[in-house]
């Protein structure tokens, strides 16, 4: 998968609700959903990179492995896959 960055919070929101994730680990219909939840309402930084055959886009596989979604100070990761299974990761520097 080429990496894709976006910057455009319509975009983001749109791409994100694209994605899906199944297999080991941290799975969900839309990661959307997850980025609202960590308390990113408003991301303006997105960038996806790598191959995941386990994850979907537009109903489609593979999607991308490692997402870094971006609001301000807070920053919400998805990262793994595979055999090791996928793992999220939220911080929020002061």
């Amino acid at each position: 998968m080429k990496p894709i960055e976006l910057n455009d919070p319509a975009e983001i929101e749109d791409f994100l609700s694209k994605i899906s994730f199944r297999g080991k680990g941290f799975t969900t219909d839309a990661l959307l959903l997850e980025v609202y939840e960590a308390g990113l309402d408003y991301p303006d930084f997105l960038k996806a990179e790598g191959e995941d055959p386990e994850a979907c886009y537009d109903g489609k596989s593979p999607a991308w492995a490692k997402y870094h979604i971006r609001q301000g100070k807070r920053v919400f990761m998805v990262y793994g896959g595979g055999s090791s299974g996928r793992r999220t990761h939220f911080s929020e520097t002061p």
